[in-house]
């Protein structure tokens, strides 16, 4: 509670610099409740939809294509930064899914945080490289027509992986004007996009193909290459709104994985060196979605409905030579590189209707809601490999996931003060699993019930408070609900995981717009987990582990200082702690590998200021302990990005932008674990194993529309 005095303290502080700004924000909707979590929204200079009476709580809200695409991004997962709190990072090539960083997570390629594109689920359970797997590679952020974000498992119709928060990405029905664009930077770097729209029979077609190229820093050229398209089709009017979209996308790379430190220091090789120059990957997805939103008399309908095809080679070696030592037994294969391979098959869909049912007089909505969703993954595998030539299986797999989740809600307006929030979801999962070991295939299912609570008080005089509760989950991998045996040894017995596994959270927030121009919240929150999903660099996935508790502190603000410039200060505090011994070595300590506790973010954005645009980004994720007993940091990194662009004309601009613009040389992601270089004991050495940032990079783009 100290801690929320000193950043309360501060806020005021800020707010009472701030008081001699004149720039007028909209004025505040009182609160109506048209549909449970969505109020009547109120812009701030089309960037935010973050006022007061927009929200359920201080930690939720939506970004919109105006400030996207000010932005400067390295990758396009990084549009997931506009959610406050948010790190992307990457710990391999650019075809490979990233690292996200909320709340005290680790969330390796994408655990705990649900994301979704055209409503369509990103997160691949039961996948070969990591459950919960989160690749975003494949969006086009000019295309992004707003951000959508909750954290904390307060919301009914969030489900499997959104204990830490959920991210929904909408894209553009229509472009004011077509687009075409061409990107030439440092190593390599090239992109080029072209999009625009045109009639066709009552409705809009919206069509962007991409293509782009990449060799990055790294001694081994990453040659990566991306080819990917978008179709969409949308009709109807505001009331009756349908959207058919698909989607194409492929790719390949050579990777450079997290590299030993001793490795660098003993001048084997550069910080941009790779231990094994043929790590790599090659990755296709396909989809087909639908969505509909309709208005009616008495309240609305939305369904969502989805097709996705995708496949995953990916080329690793974290551990080099340790489970084969060439130069120890001859009869070893040359180094430890795996290769994880999937082919997948997602259909799905999404339905609610929600009713404008007044109680007693006071305005009240209930909503229920269904999720569906089936994957078919022919085959998912574990092959050991050499320079990508297959050398054995190590297990393979077809499996059937098939979830169904079902919900209500119930919004009410109690008095012009306080409104609530109640609801609960039960959700079932069925796993069918046939694995190339015998011992390993079997079938389980499991449900879970998850209730829901939130008080909303005010505005009072422009602010208003919150109290959220709930009860969420993240499911485990299908392999492991019904393993029996080690898949690289079968001769070790193993204990199958929980299908299904408890979050609980807890946030006190607010969110005022007392001072004219400044947006501020502040958010109280703790989760606790009964397992947690860490990454074990041996087997290159996340594996469970021991329950966990995490609590923190944020504080995001926005503020108009001037009509053309808009300032972003975000700052996150949380502690991470195991609260259970480890059962197989009591000595461990309860720290979190890899979870992260400061992050500061601040931005300015210069929108239409003459001819003149940019923005500056400031971010940094500080120190995090690399094992269980805080012996080994990680350091903490900072880095600016840099976008200065000038319009020539009505239809001609160009910008430039400068990636980790200070130069610093600091990590992506660290871990420490045991790995084996040539000549080293049998058993390997244990050391901190890291991705470096890329350095300093400039890349120039020239864009015209017609």
């Amino acid at each position: 509670m100290q801690t929320l005095h000193i950043v309360a303290g501060a806020a005021l502080a800020l707010a009472g610099a701030c008081a001699l700004a004149q720039t007028p924000i909209q004025p505040p909707l009182q609160p109506q409740t048209p549909e449970p979590t969505q109020l009547a929204p109120v812009t701030v200079q089309g960037n935010y939809n973050n006022a007061v009476g927009t929200s359920d709580a201080a930690s939720q809200g939506s970004v919109t294509s105006k400030l996207i695409e000010s932005r400067p991004t390295l990758r396009p997962a990084e549009v997931l930064e506009f959610v406050p709190g948010v790190i992307v990072t990457q710990h391999s090539g650019d075809g490979k899914a990233n690292q996200y960083f909320l709340r005290g997570f680790n969330l390796d390629h994408g655990t705990d945080f649900a994301t979704f594109v055209a409503g369509m689920p990103v997160n691949m359970p039961t996948h070969a490289h990591g459950h919960g797997y989160s690749d975003l590679n494949w969006l086009i952020p000019e295309l992004v027509d707003r951000i959508s974000y909750k954290k904390g498992p307060y919301y009914a119709d969030e489900g499997d992986f959104a204990s830490a928060g959920a991210a929904h990405i909408g894209l553009l029905d229509t472009l004011q004007h077509g687009t075409a664009s061409l990107t030439l930077g440092s190593n390599r770097y090239a992109r080029a996009l072209i999009a625009n729209n045109t009639a066709l029979a009552s409705g809009n077609l919206l069509y962007a193909i991409e293509a782009a190229h990449n060799n990055g820093p790294w001694d081994n050229p990453e040659k990566f290459h991306r080819l990917n398209g978008v179709l969409r089709y949308s009709f109807g009017d505001a009331g009756n709104r349908s959207a058919i979209t698909a989607m194409a996308y492929s790719a390949g790379w050579n990777a450079t994985d997290q590299i030993p430190q001793r490795a660098v220091d003993q001048g084997l090789i550069g910080r941009f060196g790779a231990i094994d120059p043929t790590d790599g990957g090659q990755t296709a997805r396909y989809s087909l979605s639908y969505e509909l939103t309709r208005q009616l008399g008495n309240g609305s309908f939305k369904l969502n409905a989805y097709a996705i095809q995708s496949r995953l080679d990916l080329y690793s070696n974290f551990t080099f030579f340790q489970e084969q030592p060439i130069d120890l037994n001859p009869a070893a294969i040359d180094g430890d590189q795996f290769h994880q391979a999937e082919h997948r098959r997602v259909v799905g869909l999404a339905t609610s209707r929600s009713w404008n049912t007044p109680f007693g007089g006071r305005d009240s909505t209930t909503t229920l809601g269904a999720q569906l969703r089936h994957d078919r993954l022919d085959p998912v595998g574990l092959y050991s490999t050499v320079a990508r030539a297959q050398a054995a299986v190590i297990q393979q797999s077809e499996v059937r996931q098939t979830s169904i989740g079902v919900y209500g809600e119930n919004a009410t307006q109690w008095t012009p003060w306080l409104r609530s929030i109640a609801g609960a979801r039960v959700d079932r999962f069925a796993f069918d699993v046939n694995s190339s070991i015998a011992a390993n295939s079997g079938s389980r299912a499991a449900s879970i019930a998850s209730p829901k609570l939130s008080l909303i008080f005010g505005p009072t005089r422009k602010t208003e408070y919150f109290v959220n509760y709930g009860w969420g989950f993240h499911s485990n991998d299908a392999r492991g609900t019904t393993a029996a045996v080690a898949a690289k040894d079968p001769s070790v017995a193993v204990q199958p995981v929980n299908a299904l596994v408890r979050s609980k959270g807890f946030e006190l927030g607010l969110r005022t717009e007392l001072v004219p121009g400044l947006q501020s919240s502040l958010a109280l929150w703790s989760l606790k987990l009964d397992s947690e999903l860490l990454f074990v660099g041996d087997a290159g996935e996340t594996e469970p582990s021991r329950a966990s508790k995490r609590y923190g502190i944020e504080w995001n603000n926005h503020y108009i200082a001037k009509p053309w410039l808009l300032l972003d200060a975000d700052l996150s505090l949380s502690n991470s702690r195991f609260t259970e011994p480890d059962p197989t070595d009591p000595t461990l300590g309860n720290h979190i590998p890899g979870s992260i506790r400061t992050v500061v973010s601040l931005g300015a954005t210069v929108v239409d200021h003459g001819p003149w645009f940019g923005h500056f980004q400031l971010r940094y994720f500080g120190p995090r302990p690399l094992e269980e007993n805080n012996e080994f940091r990680s350091r903490g990194t900072t880095l600016a990005y840099l976008r200065v662009g000038y319009k020539i004309n009505k239809n001609v601009k160009v910008a430039l932008d400068v990636f980790n613009l200070f130069d610093r040389a600091g990590s992506d992601i660290d871990y420490y674990y045991a790995s084996r270089l040539k000549g080293e004991p049998p058993a390997g050495v244990n050391d901190t194993h890291f991705h470096p940032v890329e350095p300093r990079s400039v890349r120039a783009t020239l864009s015209a529309t017609f």
